[in-house]
């Protein structure tokens, strides 16, 4: 899966009027109006493959904010890319898009009451979905440096500030299901919400959706490692663990690439 997921780790050139992409199709920007924002993942994902993006900009004035989701539409089939994933994508069918709010989306499974969230004062390094293990600190939100951006790093772990605020990681994935069908979740900051959407059909290919939408004003996809983390990024924990803020990353005797890492990924 690995070679698929550097490929979906960026969006598809095809993409709503409004938006412009950047040279490496990792940062999408709505330029104009609060609509035509629509994006899709470069390639389908696989299963329990998450496509995950971070709210980079935000714009004030407008009501509403991103949509994600899935779709069986080929990007590339697309006449014309629909003004909104809400209604007009999901209309066309085998396309399931859910807002992000401050209240989360979940779907209880008949005859089920959907479970309080959790505050796990643990932090567990891997987010468990069916039977998915993905590395929950890419998942997870960070503020930029700043002489409190570990309290707020801490509140991204906690997942307690809202989902549509700056710097939060929203991600969707499907995870497959015995009876061939497959269940849509959405993961916000590191918490599984629950699936959003059930009885996925699995014949077709599935792309991401992500809507730029009214106050979401730009976006760049996060990849994510899977399996055993990366040498970089075993050293940026070890060098997390033993400072107080990321502004004391400065100050330590390291290259410049990993200071930045350290300090913004």
């Amino acid at each position: 899966m690995a070679a698929r997921c550097r490929l979906a780790a960026r969006f598809h050139r095809v993409h709503g009027t409004n938006v412009r992409l950047d040279a490496s199709r990792t940062r999408a920007t709505r330029v104009e109006s609060f609509a035509n924002g629509l994006c899709f993942s470069q390639e389908p994902l696989a299963p329990g493959q998450i496509f995950l993006v971070e709210i980079e900009e935000k714009e004030l004035g407008w009501c509403g904010h991103l949509r994600v989701g899935l779709t069986a539409h080929d990007p590339q089939s697309l006449e014309v890319v629909p003004e909104y994933s809400l209604p007009d994508l999901v209309n066309m069918g085998d396309t399931w898009v859910f807002a992000i709010t401050r209240s989360h989306n979940r779907v209880a499974a008949d005859g089920e009451e959907a479970p309080a969230r959790a505050r796990d004062p643990h932090w567990e390094p891997f987010l468990l979905i069916e039977q998915v293990r993905i590395p929950r600190d890419t998942l997870v939100g960070r503020s930029r440096p700043g002489r409190y951006s570990h309290i707020l790093d801490d509140l991204y772990k906690m997942n307690v500030l809202p989902a549509t605020a700056r710097r939060s990681r929203i991600g969707v994935l499907y995870a497959p299901q015995p009876d061939g069908t497959a269940d849509m979740h959405i993961v916000i900051n590191g918490e599984d919400m629950g699936p959003s959407a059930r009885h996925l059909p699995t014949a077709r290919p599935l792309y991401a959706v992500v809507d730029v939408f009214a106050s979401t004003k730009s976006v760049r996809v996060i990849p994510v490692e899977y399996g055993f983390p990366s040498l970089q990024t075993l050293c940026r924990l070890v060098i997390q663990k033993h400072i107080v803020h990321r502004l004391a990353i400065d100050g330590l005797d390291l290259p410049p690439p990993l200071k930045s890492f350290c300090k913004h990924e």
